[in-house]
């Protein structure tokens, strides 16, 4: 399927990086209104540079566009990329807030064409990996989910304004800061709770901002600190927190009758899934409970568990993909997602990533990250179709 970026921002590369691992996908175009930032992007993948979003839009040999600009455009422009009669894989959020994203999905079914958002980490090995787990029935019933996702205290502190991709493009932390960490991050747990346990029902949220000065202006600062207790059928809940002041932890836990699941890093396309039996003596618990930061370290920087697992095994891996990743601080595929819409669309069946799916992640976002705007509870309105586990997981 041939596909054309829209927007070469800092995100461009790492999507980019993995390019060789999906023969499925040839990049053949390119656009963004920083003209510095195109460069830079074409200087590593040449390919046709768009004189405007028009120009690339109406380019007939565009299958598929991926929209990679900053959140607050993507409604306009996946609207204008469908209306061209595009498949639209966006990044997150599918919008800003459910209407419009709603919007965008009956766009997308008018016009039979596919449209699906990041993140694609549901996709990856550790995600099915600890779905097929649940299923199994490794821990029993689902009773209770610890989902993270705290970046560290990383402004102003590490001047992240000042960070750079490899091809030189600056991270855009103005617009993070201003978009809100929930926008941004708690899609990463969100869509794999919504594969394991379907549309949630209710979530009861808190969000602040903790720390007001990021170190840069702003026009407005959005939330750095945000929680959530959701509630999913059979009376499964989930606490979901994202924020930019706690220390760095990507972890889900899935606590059932007879075990836990964890994963220590939902940002590690390989990260393994552990089990740990419940019936554990006071002794046990309390030594796996304090060498848990100390394995975690041990795990990511040397791939060895450490303590912790003396009292937890490796669930088997559903499968061991190898292939290119981002890198070593970064251990994800970002074109997973766009390969998933290409093997839609070629297979002729839903999109695991669906439109709907995007649609009710958002009004979870908007909820989580926005409590005043609905007395801080909020009831579920949309839902989606239900999500297959990719083929060797069942």
């Amino acid at each position: 399927m041939n596909f054309a970026i829209l927007g070469c921002g800092y995100v461009a590369e790492l999507y980019a990086t993995t390019l060789e691992n999906h023969p499925e996908l040839k990049l053949v175009g390119l656009y963004d209104r920083n003209q510095r930032n195109l460069d830079a992007f074409c200087a590593g993948w040449p390919a046709r540079r768009y004189t405007s979003v028009d120009d690339l839009a109406g380019d007939s040999d565009v299958d598929l566009v991926l929209n990679l600009t900053n959140p607050r455009s993507h409604y306009e422009l996946t609207t204008q990329c469908l209306q061209a009669g595009k498949h639209v894989y966006s990044e997150k959020p599918l919008a800003m807030d459910a209407r419009c994203a709603e919007e965008l999905a009956d766009v997308a079914e008018q016009k039979s064409l596919v449209l699906s958002s990041a993140p694609c980490s549901l996709l990856t090995d550790t995600a099915q990996t600890l779905w097929k787990a649940i299923l199994d029935g490794a821990i029993g019933k689902v009773r209770l989910v610890y989902a993270n996702f705290d970046d560290g205290m990383i402004a102003p502190n590490q001047s992240p304004w000042l960070w750079r991709n490899g091809s030189g493009v600056p991270w855009p932390a103005k617009d993070e800061f201003e978009v809100g960490c929930a926008y941004e991050h708690a899609g990463y747990v969100l869509t794999w709770l919504a594969a394991f346990f379907g549309p949630a029902r209710c979530v009861t949220s808190f969000a602040s901002c903790q720390i007001p000065d990021k170190g840069i202006p702003v026009e407005t600062m959005a939330p750095d600190f945000t929680v959530g207790c959701i509630e999913y059928a059979e009376g499964i809940v989930a606490r979901v927190t994202c924020g930019l002041v706690a220390p760095r932890d990507k972890s889900l836990t899935v606590i059932g009758d007879e075990g836990v699941l964890f994963v220590g890093n939902v940002r590690n396309d390989r990260a393994p899934v552990y089990l740990r039996r419940t019936r554990l003596s006071r002794i046990q618990s309390t030594i796996a409970s304090r060498t848990r930061w100390i394995s975690r370290w041990l795990e990511e920087r040397l791939s060895w568990p450490g303590a912790e697992a003396l009292f937890q095994r490796r669930y088997p891996p559903a499968r061991n993909t190898n292939g290119l990743l981002v890198g070593r601080s970064k251990p994800v595929d970002f074109l997973r997602g766009p390969a998933e819409v290409a093997d839609a669309v070629r297979e002729k069946r839903p999109c695991r990533l669906s439109a709907r799916l995007g649609v009710h992640i958002v009004e979870l976002v908007e909820a989580l990250q926005h409590p005043e705007r609905f007395g801080g509870r909020k009831e579920l309105t949309t839902t989606f179709p239900t999500i297959s586990p990719l083929p060797w997981v069942t």
